[in-house]
């Protein structure tokens, strides 16, 4: 079996590439990175590193990979590929979607058998949103061939890769804990399973405890530790003033989720308490600035941090320490960041309420946006 993977950076290698590797498949890695592309195609193999006392080394094996850039070569492992997945960020699955999309028309007039092509993205609908960019890009004829030959199953994925620097460009540590689900609606009945995933009927309620736990705690951590000028994730959970923030934000989002999707209170309680543990492993050492770039993404309408305070302010929710982390975002200034350079003219130029309704999508009357102003000016 041969599994074609977009991104063969940290994610790819250290998470999604392992789990593949484990369960059977041939690994071809699909990367701009030159570098890694050589290191990958001369060495068929690399090692991944788990951040904990024990400091495994797990070896992975049957590996190779293609150069990104090339449309032909892409296509042709599109064409013949048992699996396909990707871990390149949300914003790059267009720029990918050209190539899946040649792929499959080579696939189509071979006869090819049945193939799910998943997005393990940190986003809501990842898989969705690239079947959308693939299938534009098809003819309508190609398009009713392909859904009954074709799924795009959505998934959500969380494992905590931090920000590394190795003399070896293969080399790729991560935390031990991982979660990737997959939704069994969404496949072909005589899937192959994915050792180490999970298949849910349902996979929204996954989706969203992951992302307005993990990266919403995240993200929080790291403006709360950005505004009293740490530099890492880990100095920031050390202070308490940032523990109890981050503790709060999650107890908001946390009581939303419970109620919007029926999780046990205690069993979310005790997965709060697994999240922040993660941010305190000694083993892993994430800079604040890598975590918290992008602010304007992270403060848009479907994001971490809006999403869930709007869904709990409609449950008549308590959405406080949301609303600090929010003008927190707004005040993350580091200059080596585009985006929060960009929103910081935004702020300059509008005023900080109406560059936040544009980013938000609330209105600049709204209760959430006004809670935010009020966080904001103190």
């Amino acid at each position: 079996m041969k599994a074609l993977h977009f991104g063969a950076g940290n994610i790819g290698r250290g998470f999604i590439g392992l789990l593949l590797s484990e369960s059977g498949y041939d690994v071809v890695f699909s990367d701009v990175n030159e570098t890694v592309v050589r290191a990958l195609q001369e060495r068929g193999s690399y090692e991944v590193k788990i951040a904990d006392e024990s400091e495994q080394r797990i070896p992975v094996h049957n590996v190779s990979a293609i150069d990104g850039r090339n449309p032909a070569v892409i296509a042709e492992e599109v064409a013949s590929a048992d699996l396909i997945t990707t871990a390149v960020g949300v914003t790059t699955l267009k720029h990918i979607a050209p190539g899946i999309a040649a792929g499959i028309k080579q696939r189509l007039e071979r006869g090819g058998s049945k193939l799910h092509i998943i997005a393990c993205e940190n986003a809501i609908g990842a898989s969705t949103q690239l079947k959308e960019h693939v299938m534009e890009l098809l003819s309508v004829q190609e398009q009713e061939t392909a859904a009954s030959l074709i799924a795009f199953p959505d998934s959500a994925v969380d494992r905590i890769v931090p920000m590394q620097h190795h003399e070896d460009p293969l080399e790729v540590t991560v935390e031990p804990f991982y979660e990737w689900v997959i939704d069994r609606q969404q496949m072909f009945n005589e899937a192959q399973e994915i050792n180490g995933v999970r298949y849910v009927d349902d996979l929204i309620p996954y989706i969203e405890r992951k992302l307005f736990t993990v990266n919403t705690g995240h993200c929080s951590t790291a403006y709360a530790g950005y505004r009293k000028g740490y530099a890492t994730i880990l100095e920031a959970v050390r202070d308490e003033e940032v523990i109890n923030l981050v503790y709060g934000a999650l107890r908001e989002t946390g009581s939303m989720l419970v109620e919007a999707y029926g999780f046990k209170e205690e069993e979310h309680e005790e997965y709060i308490r697994k999240i922040m543990n993660r941010f305190r492993n000694p083993y892993l050492s994430d800079e604040i600035v890598r975590v918290g770039r992008s602010p304007i993404r992270k403060l848009s309408p479907e994001d971490r941090l809006v999403r869930p305070a709007l869904k709990a302010w409609e449950q008549g929710g308590v959405t406080e320490h949301l609303a600090k982390v929010m003008a927190l975002a707004l005040k993350f200034d580091y200059a080596g960041d585009h985006e929060a350079m960009k929103l910081q003219e935004w702020i300059a130029e509008k005023g900080v309420r109406q560059a936040f309704s544009d980013i938000s999508g609330l209105a600049l009357t709204h209760e959430l946006t006004q809670s935010v102003m009020e966080a904001y000016e103190k």
